[in-house]
Parts: structure tokens; C-alpha cells; sequence
């Protein structure tokens, strides 16, 4: 039985709402944009005007203000007498520069031993002279301030004395318990990844992982699919399940089975397990076929249509609707929408590590401005999508100590390759994105802000943050670069609905998996009811008490409290007059996709 959602994709013209990135030029331009394309193409997407002129702003602005040089040089001095008087023997209680809480490069205890703390401490200083060169000079744009900061913290990064073997005391210790065998070691595991990486192949042990043989493995079966997504319903394992079922929405910049990875880590598993009927939609890995594809078809052909057919296999009842990251700001839109119009069919709004209000966007601003934009886009005209690896370039630029330089030296100089894990071989597996939706997401996104803001149009009128009265579960995460958790947090300003926002430790990926049981767990929650008035995040922080444990029980007790106390029976597999094995089963076709 053929399925007609009843929310078709408006026609891709230009006069829509969101085209404003995306105009499709007249003849002469288009020979213009094929030709910077194919430049765009040669610089792999980066814009070096954007670079020079933040080092330009910076250096100029600095070179007229002679008393900030002086203060500098100063500075410097004085550094250079703390690590001189303190050379002997300084034990780290006693480091005049000492590294961040969160900085993890220094906490092996041979750098508390000369010359090792000299070397570390050698290394801080410079670090922090490079802040205040780059903070505070007057006249410099803060975009500008920002990328420069971040482009010299980067090349400190790669000279930093933990990265080499001759002034690294954990090698040094190595080579002296080894006699020299972790170099080796090291040398004959880079060759073999060179090889690897040449043909194409996954790192050592990164093979043992398998989409629908070790991950992605909860039972289920593909039950619709459409040119943009397949919808998974997955089959129950309780006698007796919950009224309100949810569904799932992931981001499609990855795919959806970090949601499912092996048993033990799956959330998806864990909410069956609970009692819920639990569907996901998989979105197709996209080439150029759908370099078209706009922001709204995801959220009609995605979010709108599954609804739609969740509607259909559990009848009449509410929806716990669930976004994570990209996933959860189309959804967030998607219930505005709905508030706004009166559709009632959700119960609520669970966003993971999902940005509704893009003012705060943290690092991956940096890399966004006009110049670099118009690059991306004539490089995505040529190719119809942004390619994986060029966006993935970005994301291990803003952590390169922990997901570069630290992996680095543990397999190369220590020889002593950490074995990956599921998330690891995830990370491996990207999906590209639609040049359209692409565009419009950064333009309208996070350079316009234009949801926070209520400049958003769907069908034709403005929605915003404001017009959520769905209840909502908002999680953030401590060390979340992608989605920093003050900007989650924001929900809480700008939102009508009564609020839970649970905080919890660990980066964009590792805060989400998080079982029962995993070590060094911990969170802290509050609920804010839509009339009470609103907490700086800061202060939240500090009179917010810190619970050890996983948050995923604190979740399905928030769930529960929106579900109905009476259990029923299982609904049927797939929709009413649906042909058996028609589709396949979990995890469908698309997630295999590459």
C-alpha cells in the first residue's frame, strides 16, 4: 500500500523564504560561480580572505597601540622570571602557570619533575601570552579576535612539549622501560595506517564494528521510506507498553545509529526496555541528486511525514517527539510550528545537545562569516553536497589536543594504541550534506539567528523559540563544542513551555551515550515552570546540585510523568494494509549508504 503524506515539499523556487543564500544566478554569474567553485574546490572550502583579514584587523590594530606592546613585552619579562626563580625542583601545587581543569595534556606525573615542569610551565606561558596578545585590542572586530586567537592556539598546540618524545617525561619513561621498543612500535603502526588509510580501509580494529552485525542491532524493521529518510519501528520488548510512543529524530551530519550502538550503549534498546514503542528515522546519505534539498523538506518529508505515519501504526495517541543536535533544532521548528497552529500531537519535546538560539554558538563560529560562506557555497554548486571530510576537518581543529595530538603520541610514540570503541568507529561512518539545506541552515541559522529572533518563516508565517508550549527536556553537555551547553540552555529564555534542562559531563557524542552504570557519570537537572522567571546560566550552575549516575533514568521518570498510567498492548508492526517485507529490516538500506 502505496502512503501519500499530507504534507507534500513545496517546489524548489527561488522565492521561497529560505532562498535568500541560494538564488540561482543569471548566465554570466553562473560561468563566475562554476569558476570560483572549482578555486573553492582546489582550497578545500576554506577561505584564505577570510583568514587574512583576520590577521590583518588584529596586527593593525595592534601595531597603533604602542602602550599595549609595551604591556605585552612586560608581561613577557615577567614571565620569564617566574620560570627562571622557579626552575629548581617547582612541584605543580607550586606552578606559577598551571593548565586548565580541563586541559589534559600535563597530568601525567613525570611533569612534575625537572626539566619537565620547566618544559610545561615554559609552554602555559606562552600560551597565555599568546591570549592577552590576541584579547582586548582595541578596534579589532571579535569575529576576527576570535579566529586569529584560535588559529595561534592551534600552532601552539602542535608545538607543545607533549607532543614530542625528547621532551615528553611519559615517552621518555617508555623508551627507557623498553629500550627503545615503543618507537618501533609506533613506527610499524603508522606504517600500517598509511597503508590502510591509501586503500581506502578502516584503522586496526575499527573493521570489528559493523552496522546490523555489532551496532544497530535492536530489532526492528523499516516501515515507510521516502527520497529523504527511512522510518524504523522497532519491535517491543515488554508485555505490555506505554500509550504515547516516540520518535526519534537524529541529525543527518552523522548517522542516526549513535543512537544504537552496541546493546550495551544503545539508548534506543534502553527506552524498549522501558516499555516504549520507539521509532527513528535514518536519513539518507544524500549525493548530487539532492544537492536541492532544502532545510523545510527535512522538516516536511522528515519530521511532518513520519509524524504522519506514526500516526498511523499507533492511532490517536500523543507523540514524546525526541531531536538530537541538528536532529532537535528542525524538530524544535517543527513544534513551534505545530504550537503555533494548533496541532496537538505531541506529548513533549526532548532536544539533545540541540541549539534553538545560535547567538552562542561557541568555536564552529569562528568559522563562519560572509567570505567563508560564499566559498562553501560555490564549492558545494559543484560538488551538490559539502563532502564529510571537509566538514570533519573543522570539528578536530577545535579539539585537536584530545582527537589529534594526544592519539598521535599514544600510538606513534608510545606505541600503545588505545582500542577503539563503538563511538570511535561511528565517527568513521559521516554522511554528506545537501548544498541547499546547507546554505540555508548557516545563513539563516547561525548567521541570522532568525528562529531566536522570529524571523523564521514556515508556510509563509514566523515562528520562534516563543512559540513552544510543549513541554520540554533540554540536555547539555559540559565539554560540548558543537553545541556548547549555554546555548542549549537558552531554551529556558526564549521558550513558553515548561522546562527541564539536565546538565551533564562529557563532549556533543559521549554526554548522549550514557548508560547505566557508566563510570565517572554524573549530571544535575532542574525543572523551570513557563512563568517563573528566568537563571543566569552561571548562577544555575553554581546552586544546581551535581547527581552521580547516568541521566537516562532521570529522562524516562520525565517521560513517565507526561504518559499515561495505563499500559496497553503492543501495536502491530508497520501500518495498517502495509505488504510484509516490503522494506527491510533494522537498520534499513540507508544507514549502509556510503
Amino acid at each position: 500500500m502505496a502512503y501519500d503524506p499530507p504534507h507534500p515539499s513545496p517546489p524548489a523556487t527561488s522565492d521561497r523564504p529560505l532562498d535568500a543564500g541560494r538564488v540561482a544566478p543569471e548566465q554570466p554569474d553562473r560561468l563566475d560561480q562554476q569558476l570560483r567553485g572549482r578555486v573553492a574546490t582546489l582550497l578545500g572550502g576554506q577561505s584564505p580572505w577570510a583568514v587574512i583579514q583576520a590577521w590583518e584587523d588584529w596586527a593593525y590594530h595592534l601595531a597603533i597601540s604602542p602602550v599595549r606592546q609595551i604591556d605585552l613585552w612586560r608581561s613577557g619579562a615577567e614571565a620569564l622570571w617566574s620560570l627562571a626563580s622557579g626552575a629548581q625542583g617547582a612541584t605543580r601545587e607550586n606552578w606559577t602557570f598551571k593548565p586548565a581543569p580541563s586541559d589534559r595534556r600535563f597530568r601525567h606525573p613525570g611533569w612534575d619533575r625537572p626539566p619537565h615542569h620547566l618544559f610545561a610551565q615554559a609552554h602555559l606561558a606562552l600560551e597565555e601570552q599568546w591570549r592577552k596578545a590576541t584579547s582586548g585590542v582595541h578596534g579589532v572586530d571579535a569575529h576576527h579576535a576570535r579566529r586569529v586567537e584560535f588559529l595561534g592556539s592551534f600552532a601552539l598546540n602542535a608545538l607543545a612539549p607533549v607532543n614530542f618524545p625528547w621532551t615528553n617525561p611519559e615517552v621518555v619513561e617508555a623508551a627507557e622501560r623498553t629500550s627503545g621498543a615503543n618507537f618501533i612500535a609506533g613506527a610499524a603502526l603508522f606504517a600500517e595506517d598509511l597503508g590502510r588509510l591509501a586503500q581506502g580501509e578502516k584503522l586496526k580494529g575499527l573493521e570489528d564494528f559493523k552496522v546490523g552485525e555489532t551496532m544497530a542491532l535492536t530489532p526492528g524493521s523499516v516501515i515507510y521510506r521516502n527520497d529523504l529518510m527511512e522510518l524504523i519501528q522497532y519491535a517491543p520488548s515488554t508485555p505490555d507498553v506505554h500509550r504515547e510512543p516516540i520518535l526519534i529524530v537524529p541529525a543527518w551530519i552523522m548517522k542516526y545509529y549513535i543512537l544504537d550502538l552496541t546493546p550495551p550503549n544503545s539508548l534506543v534498546r534502553y527506552l524498549v526496555d522501558q516499555g516504549y514503542t520507539v521509532f527513528i528515522i535514518s536519513w539518507k546519505n544524500p549525493g548530487p541528486e539532492l544537492s536541492d534539498t532544502s532545510f523545510e523538506d527535512y522538516r516536511l518529508k522528515g519530521v511532518m511525514t513520519a509524524l504522519d505515519v506514526v500516526g498511523q501504526v499507533v492511532p490517536d495517541e500523543k507523540v514524546h517527539a525526541v531531536g538530537y543536535c541538528l536532529g532537535g533544532t528542525v524538530l524544535s521548528i517543527t513544534t513551534a510550528a505545530m504550537d503555533r497552529d494548533g496541532d496537538a500531537r505531541l506529548a513533549s519535546m526532548t532536544l539533545l545537545a540541540a541549539q534553538t538560539d545560535f547567538e552562542d554558538s561557541g568555536e564552529l563560529m569562528m568559522f563562519i562569516d560572509e567570505s567563508q560562506l560564499a566559498v562553501l557555497e560555490d564549492m558545494m554548486d559543484v560538488q551538490g553536497y559539502l563532502d564529510a571530510r571537509q566538514m570533519a576537518g573543522a570539528f578536530y581543529a577545535l579539539r585537536a589536543n584530545e582527537m589529534v595530538f594526544a592519539k598521535m603520541v599514544q600510538r606513534y610514540l608510545l606505541g600503545e594504541p588505545v582500542p577503539p570503541g563503538d563511538i570511535d568507529a561511528w565517527l568513521t561512518d559521516p554522511t554528506r550534506m545537501p548544498a541547499r539545506m546547507h546554505s540555508e541552515y548557516l545563513r539563516q541559522l547561525f548567521l541570522k539567528n532568525s528562529f531566536s529572533r522570529g524571523g523564521y518563516l514556515v508556510d509563509g508565517r514566523a515562528v520562534a523559540i516563543k512559540d513552544i508550549r510543549t513541554p520540554v527536556f533540554a540536555l547539555g553537555a559540559e565539554r560540548d563544542h558543537i553545541a556548547p551547553w549555554r546555548s542549549v540552555y537558552k531554551i529556558e529564555l526564549f521558550g513558553s513551555a515548561d522546562t527541564t534542562f539536565v546538565l551533564t559531563g562529557g563532549g556533543h557524542n559521549t554526554s548522549v551515550v550514557s548508560p547505566p552504570g557508566k563510570p565517572g557519570a554524573y549530571y544535575r537537572a532542574s525543572q523551570r515552570d513557563a512563568c517563573e522567571a528566568y537563571v543566569d546560566p552561571d548562577i544555575w550552575l553554581a546552586s544546581t546540585v551535581r547527581r552521580e549516575g547516568s541521566w537516562w533514568p532521570e529522562w524516562v521518570r520525565w517521560l513517565e510523568q507526561r504518559s499515561s498510567v495505563e499500559r496497553v498492548a503492543p501495536p502491530t508492526m508497520g501500518r495498517a494494509g502495509q505488504e510484509a517485507g516490503a522494506l527491510p529490516a533494522a537498520p534499513g538500506a540507508y544507514v549502509l549508504e556510503r
